[in-house]
């Protein structure tokens, strides 16, 4: 028989009795948490302010570095953007001399210079501005095609006549200002109220704006520009023209003593086409006549017959008129004509002592 063992009994350990462990009361658990914790006083309160603000710098810093990296690129492109638009106009107004809307406005924003005349920057806008009229008033009143052969030789001639005019007007300004000659606002008005009076430009604003829309693609404050510009050339010359002004006032103190204004007329008087027949014009001239100058027609309604007007600027020449007869639809007059030399004759001395320089070639 098999004999059976029997498995040992475990052995039992005596139990090891832990050492009691006494319960921290409340108030020493907070001690010991306190321990750990710096104590704050007015002599530390800086020190400990610094260790607070450098922990806390770590997370600040990198956002400012990629704020500011941000600001960078957004200005880097910023500037990109401006250098390319400039290359773009840079190239369209020299190179290519383009002369479309979104050009021109570009110049009167941006002050691109098309020339130099002395001292004095010529500014692509003013070269546009002449030049774009010149060009309306060929293409709606002439129909011209500047794209054929033809057209595009034309083209060439009004650049040079438009350059040439601003030029030109840039020396009239300087010498204005060194004349000390302006033309006020007043004037300008004056001027343009004098034309619309005569029916010159139309009889209502509609029809004014109309006709300087059609002829020159211009609205009320270009036809002013323009005017004011030659008003200032015509003013520069009745002053620097001293010889002129002294045989007008010689003419003008010979009839107030006495003497015969047909005489006067014929002896004194430019006007080759009059001056042998007494100064006095072959045709009738009736109150809304647009073959004499607006401020001759205008005087000669204010006078009577037989009467004799002072010296008047016609912007071009010194007239004296006299009303030989006159009725109420038409009138007989006479004039003694003393014309102003041309303007050349004070900007050309003026262009060869400062010699112009042009930025664009045709």
């Amino acid at each position: 028989m098999k004999k059976k063992f029997k498995k040992p009994k475990k052995i039992q350990l005596p139990k090891v009795q832990r050492p009691f462990k006494r319960a921290k009361p409340t108030e020493e658990k907070v001690n010991e948490a306190l321990s750990g914790v710096p104590r704050i006083t007015n002599e530390t309160v800086a020190e400990h302010r610094e260790e607070v603000l450098s922990s806390a710098r770590k997370y600040i810093y990198p956002l400012q570095h990629s704020k500011n990296r941000v600001v960078r690129t957004s200005i880097a492109l910023f500037l990109a953007v401006i250098i390319a638009f400039l290359v773009f106009c840079g190239l369209d107004l020299y190179k290519f001399q383009s002369t479309g809307g979104f050009v021109y406005g570009v110049t009167r924003v941006l002050p691109f210079p098309v020339a130099k005349a002395g001292h004095s920057w010529v500014s692509y806008e003013s070269y546009l501005f002449e030049l774009r009229r010149n060009m309306h008033y060929y293409q709606t009143q002439q129909q011209a095609d500047f794209g054929s052969k033809t057209g595009k030789e034309q083209l060439t001639r009004l650049k040079k006549q438009a350059m040439a005019q601003v030029i030109q007007d840039a020396y009239v300004k300087q010498l204005a200002k060194a004349n000390q000659v302006s033309v006020s606002q007043q004037a300008v008005d004056n001027e343009v109220a004098l034309v619309r009076s005569q029916n010159r430009l139309g009889n209502n604003d509609r029809v004014f704006k109309d006709v300087l829309k059609q002829f020159w693609g211009w609205d009320q404050t270009d036809f002013k520009r323009e005017l004011r510009q030659q008003l200032l050339q015509q003013d520069v010359v009745a002053k620097l023209d001293t010889a002129t002004n002294a045989r007008a006032n010689t003419a003008i103190q010979q009839i107030k003593s006495g003497a015969d204004f047909a005489t006067v007329a014929t002896t004194s008087s430019d006007d080759a086409s009059t001056k042998a027949n007494g100064g006095q014009y072959q045709a009738t001239i009736t109150p809304t006549d647009r073959n004499v100058a607006p401020i001759i027609l205008q005087t000669l309604n204010k006078l009577g017959a037989g009467q004799t007007s002072d010296i008047v600027n016609t912007g071009y020449t010194l007239e004296i008129l006299k009303v030989v007869d006159k009725s109420p639809t038409s009138l007989h007059a006479a004039h003694i004509q003393f014309t102003f030399q041309p303007i050349d004759t004070y900007v050309v001395p003026l262009r060869d002592k400062n010699v112009p320089h042009q930025f664009i070639r045709f």
